[in-house]
């Protein structure tokens, strides 16, 4: 779709322009900048083919995500990709995270898994895509999927309707390596492109009878053999964390982690 059939400008409209071919947004000392799906659904197909800025990144955050926070502020859902900046020479960190029914007293379950990617996200588009269905959320680059989160209980798991997102702006607190370095506005304006909208799936006001999509050729759902091989390869070679293996985190707080 066309940014404007399906999107609007959320927060720093001075800080983003459209040609016929792509949406720029850029983060300076002044502002970010984030957009919103005009419709709300409830599972479907997001992607967005994505470039990110070359050199000195760190403390930006470029994202590209569904969420209910407007909706539900304190109390919300999320499924996120972003990239977190970086440093000269090192690569960029995509972050893909689930939160449910979040709160806002600080105390959020974040379920970070991070990748280092297998090309350099700089130098040229590559798609980025959430699929949500009621039985599993996958995360796909350029159609490799690289995270399957399961539905194992209604409790860790988002079933209220969600727009989509995009925007950049400014974690310095936490993006680059915990913190430790922050944005550098000698480096401004930030700038991350979006181009090859798709949005497809179940609005929140569509009939019971629409059918979730799929990410794969089997209409009920689940991965081909195929798109799994290419997970697990994914995983074992590009994956730098995953909150399940962290001996740092209470895993009460994360039943999915070792429930069937």
């Amino acid at each position: 779709m066309s940014f404007y059939s399906g999107f609007r400008n959320l927060w720093g409209p001075g800080h983003q322009s459209l040609d016929q071919h792509a949406l720029t947004i850029w983060l300076d000392r002044t502002s970010g900048s984030g957009f919103k799906s005009v419709k709300p659904f409830r599972s479907g197909y997001f992607g967005a083919s994505i470039k990110v800025q070359p050199g000195y990144t760190a403390g930006v955050i470029t994202a590209f995500y569904l969420s209910n926070n407007e909706a539900h502020p304190g109390f919300h859902d999320e499924v996120d990709i972003e990239f977190l900046g970086t440093t000269f020479g090192k690569p960029y960190t995509l972050q893909t995270n689930v939160y449910i029914r979040g709160s806002g007293d600080g105390k959020i379950i974040g379920r970070e898994m991070k990748f280092h990617l297998w090309f350099d996200p700089t130098k040229d588009f590559h798609h980025y895509a959430i699929l949500w269905s009621p039985r599993e959320i996958i995360f796909l680059v350029d159609d490799v999927p690289i995270r399957r989160y399961p539905r194992k209980s209604a409790a860790t798991f988002p079933l209220r309707p969600m727009w989509v997102y995009g925007s950049i702006w400014d974690a310095s607190s936490w993006a680059t390596e915990d913190g430790k370095y922050k944005a550098d506005y000698r480096y401004q304006p930030f700038v991350a492109k979006y181009t090859n909208f798709k949005a497809g799936g179940c609005t929140a006001y569509a009939p019971a009878w629409c059918r979730p999509v799929s990410a794969s050729p089997f209409r009920s759902g689940g991965l081909t053999r195929q798109q799994r091989r290419a997970m697990r390869w994914v995983q074992r070679y590009h994956m730098v964390y995953n909150y399940c293996k962290d001996p740092k985190r209470n895993h009460a707080l994360t039943p999915e982690c070792w429930s069937k």
